[in-house]
């Protein structure tokens, strides 16, 4: 048998229908692992983890290796749909109303150990991971995975600097049709040199169906284009009082962090944040790309190498020691 793909929805009890992708080979299937949670980030959705245009992506791979993945749209992603629920929406809206009830739905749901997950965290999809086990009590969490995201901004890339000056300005860009934007432009703009390498490097990526591939992205959402702004000045991520750095530097949850050696989008520095302030948990670092063959931010899902330096690296932590406790 091969992989199958199977979508639900889960309410999230404020009027919105979340939508739950599960990836799982019958054949292969580990009833004694847990469920693998994947969640997206800054204005994508989770096509992206079920995708890769020469192999196969990210989601398949981990379930090729015997796990249960689950890739989460939550509001504003993919195929989540609004009901009745409210238009405007934040960072802790999204980590601390969706992402449990994603989580709780899949335990339930599940054909594997369903007391806890696994979780990765994809760009600000691993902000959204770090606020719900930092902040969240009772949660499912028992291992994280932090893939290319931040925490604290400790390096920050010069243009997001500049767009960061301004939070206000933020929350008025009302980005309609960027998936169509994106469609006309990804071309254009792979064929001048250089001027894609913040975020991916057509060298090593297959760009030749750009309406394909521009199928994760999204349109942003201006609350939250303003709390990325303030975030980025800041450098911690605060919310009612309460600093994320702080708060995850006491977690002792394992931790993978996977790092593009040429992120433009959330350098170096900033993807470490978490692994060098959680002192306490097992932790282990992995470096995609090299000097040769540096690797951005959408590397780590859809270029030729992302197999070898980030699914195989990722499935070998997977299914290394015994996954820890849940935090609750």
């Amino acid at each position: 048998m091969s992989v199958e793909r199977t979508t639900r929805f889960v309410d999230n009890g404020v009027g919105w229908q979340l939508a739950l992708h599960r990836y799982a080979d019958p054949a292969r299937l580990r009833p004694d692992t847990r469920p693998v949670v994947m969640v997206p980030g800054f204005a994508m959705n989770s096509f992206i983890l079920g995708y890769h245009p020469r192999g196969t992506g990210i989601a398949g791979y981990l379930a090729e290796q015997g796990h249960e993945v689950w890739c989460v749209d939550l509001r504003g992603q993919g195929l989540a749909q609004r009901s009745s629920g409210p238009r405007g929406f934040g960072m802790a809206d999204v980590a601390l109303v969706d992402l449990p009830a994603a989580i709780d739905a899949i335990c339930a749901l599940s054909d594997v150990r369903g007391d806890a997950v696994d979780l990765i965290g994809c760009s600000l999809g691993a902000t959204y991971m770090f606020m719900y086990a930092a902040w969240l009590p009772g949660n499912r969490a028992a291992r994280l995975v932090n893939l290319g995201g931040p925490l604290r901004w400790t390096a920050v890339h010069p243009l997001l600097r500049t767009l960061s000056a301004a939070p206000p300005l933020w929350s008025l860009m009302r980005m309609k049709g960027t998936r169509g934007v994106a469609r006309r432009l990804l071309p254009l703009a792979a064929r001048v040199p250089g001027l894609l390498h913040i975020y991916l490097h057509p060298a090593i990526c297959d760009l030749s169906e750009p309406a394909t591939l521009v199928q994760t992205v999204d349109d942003p959402v201006p609350a939250i284009n303003r709390e990325i702004a303030r975030w980025v000045r800041a450098g911690d991520l605060l919310h009612r009082g309460r600093n994320l750095t702080e708060d995850v530097a006491r977690l002792e949850l394992p931790l993978l962090t996977l790092v593009a050696n040429a992120d433009g989008i959330v350098p170096e520095a900033t993807v470490c944040s978490a692994h060098n302030v959680m002192r306490r948990a097992d932790r282990a670092l992995v470096f995609a790309g090299d000097e040769k063959r540096p690797m951005a931010h959408a590397d780590l899902f859809i270029s030729d190498p992302a197999e070898a330096h980030v699914f195989r690296p990722l499935a070998a932590w997977l299914a290394s020691e015994p996954a820890a406790q849940s935090a609750g």
